[in-house]
């Protein structure tokens, strides 16, 4: 048991994990110390080249309640900057280890010789509010709907017609990228030209959140692309394009504010008794660099606890989030790091507007494909009942009551109750 510890205190340059542990046909305590050792210096049998010094980096199982454990790794163990072998490390051999039945890596606790290592976010809320001349309203966005199919000229078609509804932003889907129907360098000379076009007529600034998602060298010529024709966003699927590549756009420094899609989170995510939180997730692509990130709604179609969703937005917005023994996270002090948009979407529509900013307050973007382009009025009208039901929200008048002189916000709630 020379990685278990209970009377260690961690130190301010100690990375912090918390797991939950079922462990399978042995002790708790074996069981946490294979998972110490595994993922930092030992191994399945005692081997000759180990020595004093080197025990010095021993991960320390330093809090055994119940089910849940926590761990304090030396930062000694990681090469600052790389977060694919902070993860190789902390979130790796250890989840196909025999003597474990099920293993979830509930929290990260990253200490500041770690995050100062990163980035973090170029822009963050304050510098994505000041590109789009938004100071406190919730922004409103919507995905081009259907996910993919139309051809350029009309997914140009349908975003000129959302930012002119009253959209803020409007994004690729994830499964979009550069298929035959749908060029990927056509569709964002003619996507980028119509939201000049909008801007004009509205006299407002848009966001076109282009999905680059590729091969690495690839996504970063299309990032590339996108900033010689003067885009303002950049879109990725970070799960499935992965760390290093989310690191590797970050450092090319486009100067341009990156969106996460978290599309296939849940593979990691959804088991809440294997895998991993989506909160840890959430605070990984802060500290690498993101400017805005899915995290769903308690209240549209998406899987996620309101516990959940609060405790994810509190971790992107905050500078200082305390511990909480309860929802099983730890302290987390973000030092340089900006706080990012919490992205809300999956299922949104007019009506759920109030109660999703009364649950979540003024610092999300807001983002409604099918109830955008839902709406009988098309997806000019969809846009307008959205950003009213945000106004209304705003000054606190019922939408009952608000519907009754805007015509596409009356359709939306008559449409979906």
């Amino acid at each position: 048991m020379d990685y278990i510890d209970l009377k260690y205190k961690p130190n301010k340059d100690d990375l912090i994990c918390e797991y939950y542990i079922e462990p399978n046909n042995i002790s708790i305590k074996k069981a946490c110390n294979d998972i110490a050792a595994e993922s930092s210096i030992g191994t399945w049998t005692n081997v000759s080249t180990m020595n004093k010094k080197i025990m010095k980096l021993r991960a320390r199982v330093f809090s055994i309640n119940g089910k849940y454990i926590k761990i304090a790794y030396p930062s000694e163990l990681f090469e600052l900057g790389n977060m694919p072998e902070v993860l190789s490390s902390v979130a790796g051999n250890i989840f196909g280890m025999k003597s474990i039945k099920n293993l979830r890596l509930m929290d990260i606790e990253f200490p500041k010789k770690i995050i100062n290592s990163f980035k973090g976010p170029k822009f963050g809320i304050n510098g994505i509010r000041k590109n789009l001349g938004v100071k406190n309203r919730p922004l409103l966005g919507t995905i081009i709907k259907p996910k993919i199919g139309l051809d350029y000229k009309n997914h140009a078609r349908v975003a000129y017609e959302a930012w002119i509804g009253g959209c803020d932003v409007v994004k690729d889907d994830e499964n979009l990228s550069n298929q035959n129907f749908n060029l990927f360098k056509k569709r964002i000379v003619e996507t980028l030209r119509l939201k000049d076009k909008a801007e004009k007529e509205t006299g407002e600034k848009k966001a076109y959140l282009p999905n680059i998602t590729a091969e690495t060298s690839e996504m970063v010529k299309r990032g590339e692309f996108v900033k010689k024709n003067h885009g303002n966003y950049l879109m990725l699927d970070i799960i499935t394009l992965g760390w290093s590549s989310l690191q590797t756009v970050r450092n090319k420094e486009f100067n341009l504010p990156l969106h996460a899609h978290r599309a296939g989170h849940a593979i990691l995510t959804r088991n809440k008794k294997h895998g991993i939180s989506m909160l840890t997730i959430a605070k990984i692509a802060r500290l690498i660099g993101v400017d805005s990130l899915h995290i769903g709604t308690a209240i549209g179609k998406m899987e996620g606890s309101k516990n959940d969703i609060d405790d994810i937005e509190e971790e992107i917005e905050k500078e200082l989030v305390l511990e909480n023994k309860k929802e099983h996270f730890l302290e987390q002090k973000w030092y340089n790091i900006k706080p990012i948009f919490a992205v809300c979407s999956g299922g949104l529509h007019p009506r759920l507007v109030p109660r999703l900013i009364k649950i979540m307050g003024n610092n999300i973007i807001i983002q409604a494909g099918g109830g955008v382009h839902g709406n009988k009025y098309g997806t000019v009208g969809g846009a307008k009942a959205m950003k009213d039901a945000i106004e209304a929200s705003i000054k606190n008048i019922p939408l009952s009551e608000y519907s009754k002189n805007h015509k596409e916000l009356k359709s939306a709630l008559e449409q979906w109750k």
